[in-house]
């Protein structure tokens, strides 16, 4: 179940075995690029994205292997791929400095 943050904002899906099993250095807060039915199963609160990571690619940050289900009430013509990557929408200085962390060796 999703909980709601002081502020009214909704955390839709939270990584704690991430935080048990690596250390973490820096943490930041991004935006996704997403279609219509994944905001629909998020809102429901189905996401999953304990094996998940994000990786740059492209000239940008991805997010890789989180599931989103999809989206039962539309039709089949609108649904979306569950596992699909996801754009991370970060500051170009942001995403720069993410590809360099990674570039050392040590980090992930």
């Amino acid at each position: 179940m999703a909980k709601k943050d002081d502020d009214g904002r909704k955390v839709v899906a939270e990584n704690r075995r991430a935080r048990y099993e690596y250390f973490i250095e820096d943490t930041w807060e991004a935006g996704i690029s997403l279609t219509g039915t994944e905001v629909k199963s998020l809102r429901k609160g189905q996401a999953n994205i304990t094996e998940s990571y994000a990786s740059p690619e492209h000239g940008g940050i991805f997010l890789i292997n989180a599931y989103i289900p999809e989206y039962k009430q539309a039709g089949p013509f609108f649904q979306h791929e569950p596992r699909r990557p996801r754009q991370l929408l970060l500051k170009l200085k942001e995403i720069n400095k993410l590809e360099q962390s990674v570039a050392r060796e040590g980090m992930t």
